[in-house]
């Protein structure tokens, strides 16, 4: 594996973890969006990872490579979908998108679990870009010992 695929494996987790933040960040502005365009309630989205590349080979294909010849890229996101789950009934008769028996369908948004896993995308986020720093460091230190022979 070379210096520069690091970096390119880092930078790959940085920007899936910012568009999970991003995604996260969507889900809990409109938690209490109980009418869309389409005259829904808002759906919680959810963002999917893969290895990019097309994941790992089989054990077969592995060992008949040579290790230094076998790497992955980095991250990629496979996908945003919309989380299936129902969302809230509340008894509210004054809001204006309740039905004839007064209840009104909120979104299947739980802010508690949205704060989860902003904490753990953003600490995703600091990992990422504490190897990328360390890579870097790394690589401004074998320049200055290169150039010192």
């Amino acid at each position: 594996m070379g210096l520069f695929d690091t970096f390119n494996i880092n930078a790959s987790g940085l920007t899936a973890q910012r568009y999970r933040m991003d995604v996260i960040s969507e889900n809990v502005a409109n938690a209490n969006t109980t009418r869309t365009q389409d005259g829904t309630p808002y759906k919680r989205k959810v963002v999917t990872f893969e290895e990019k590349n097309g994941g790992i080979p089989s054990f077969s294909t592995i060992f008949g490579r040579q290790s230094a010849k076998y790497r992955s890229n980095g991250v990629k996101v496979s996908g945003t979908f919309e989380d299936s789950s129902e969302g809230n009934l509340v008894y509210d008769p004054a809001h204006p998108d309740a039905d004839e028996n007064g209840y009104v369908m909120y979104p299947n948004v739980n802010i508690i679990t949205e704060m989860t896993n902003l904490i753990d995308a953003s600490r995703s986020y600091e990992a990422n870009a504490t190897a990328f720093e360390a890579s870097k460091a790394m690589a401004q230190q074998g320049l200055t010992m290169g150039g010192n022979g």
